[in-house]
């Protein structure tokens, strides 16, 4: 039985997932991810790269890194994932620069604790001034590890390409018009853009409105007007693009959150 239950406290958004079948399609997050593998092996491809994360691995996924996500076998998968807007991130570890994890998985048992304790706090409805003290300490084990300043910087155009794309939401996406403004045709800035993110425009383009979507639904908790403004037919087909990214539709997800 597919099971995912969302929470959210200090700017932090929790997620705790029990997989069997599910597979979630390859997308990207605009937050960090951190999580921890509770039981079996959580199968994913990352930056071309296939990788397994075995029990109490500690995976951590840097912004807007593309990847896809399942159980390796039959006997499933449980896990907590945190997920942390980059703003907060820096503002927790005092820098102006992204930083990134250089490694995908760690086995490292004090910070899978310290994630633990925080997932945890979030579950159980602990203060907020209690999760954002255990954020502290949890981002201060990774820095000691596994943070380096970003070296992979995007180009220019890339992103002139994703300001666009995040400007018009709420419309069709129109790769002519996009090309045309860099001054490259349609293919060629497809090629270009998969090279740099992993992920084509229109998948970028769609997890954009996903985002937006959900963080639409945190704030209003309304999720008609979250259909509306991101530019979706009607819930049924939020609902769907939503799943394939959170494992859970927009409506169950709104009824965790509030």
């Amino acid at each position: 039985m597919d099971k995912f239950i969302y929470k959210k406290s200090a700017g932090i958004t929790a997620l705790s997932a029990s997989i069997t079948d599910f597979k979630y399609k390859k997308h990207s997050h605009q937050e960090y991810a951190i999580g921890v593998t509770l039981r079996g092996i959580q199968h994913y491809n990352l930056n071309g790269s296939l990788q397994l994360s075995y029990q109490n691995g500690v995976m951590l996924f840097n912004p807007e890194q593309a990847h896809d996500g399942m159980a390796h076998d039959e006997e499933g998968l449980d896990y907590v994932m945190l997920y942390i807007d980059p703003q907060l991130l820096l503002e927790v570890i005092e820098k102006k620069d992204i930083v990134r994890f250089s490694t995908p998985i760690v086995y490292d048992y004090r910070i899978e604790q310290r994630i633990l304790r925080l997932s945890n706090a979030i579950f159980s409805e602990k203060d907020e001034a209690y999760c954002s003290e255990l954020l502290l300490s949890l981002t201060d084990s990774l820095i000691q590890t596994n943070l380096s300043t970003d070296d992979k910087k995007d180009n220019a155009l890339i992103r002139k390409a994703k300001e666009m794309l995040h400007t018009n939401l709420e419309n069709v996406l129109k790769l002519d018009e996009i090309s045309k403004e860099l001054h490259l045709s349609k293919f060629q800035f497809i090629r270009l853009f998969n090279a740099h993110t992993g992920i084509t425009p229109y998948q970028y383009f769609l997890n954009c409105k996903i985002e937006r979507a959900k963080q639409l639904i945190e704030k209003n908790g309304d999720i008609y007007s979250a259909v509306a403004e991101c530019g979706f037919v009607d819930l049924t087909h939020l609902n769907k693009h939503f799943k394939s990214v959170y494992g859970t539709t927009a409506f169950e997800y709104m009824s965790h959150i509030y």
